[in-house]
């Protein structure tokens, strides 16, 4: 009887963390500071010639639960996610989807016209466009002989 078979992913540490996630869960408390939490939403920023386009997933979020705010070129995203009303807690057999309240702050490039953001929410995925400001043209400065 073979111990080990190659070609297959032998994981001591995640079947540890299986077990005690089991063992957590009976004992209905909950241990935060176990596990690093992960930022939510998740978000991808890229930069286009124009713009910058922040995405950010947030399945199962309406949009009247939804509220974007900028100030010192910070962008933050708050929001809450709710349970499926007619499913009691007792009935999770598993729960892996984040609900709830959150936050999350991003800063922003300098270079971002403010007054001209724009945002929409499609499918689940928050889009914010992002336009780049115009760049400051160098100007030539006249220097005129004599005293000033």
């Amino acid at each position: 009887m073979p111990i080990f078979r190659w070609g297959h992913h032998w994981s001591p540490l995640g079947d540890l963390e299986r077990e005690v996630d089991r063992l957590l869960r009976s004992v209905n408390l909950t241990f935060q500071s176990f596990r690093p939490a992960r930022q939510y939403p998740p978000l991808n920023v890229y930069e286009l010639d124009d713009e910058y386009l922040l995405t950010a997933e947030l399945a199962g979020t309406k949009i009247e639960d939804l509220e974007l705010t900028i100030g010192d070129g910070i962008l933050t995203l708050k929001g809450q996610r709710h349970d499926p009303a007619d499913v009691p807690e007792e009935l999770f057999r598993r729960n892996e989807r984040f609900r709830g309240s959150w936050q999350r702050s991003v800063s922003i490039p300098e270079r971002v016209d403010e007054e001209a953001l724009r945002a929409n929410l499609s499918h689940g995925v928050l889009v914010i466009h992002l336009p780049k400001a115009r760049q400051a043209q160098p100007r030539q400065i006249r220097v005129v002989e004599g005293e000033t």
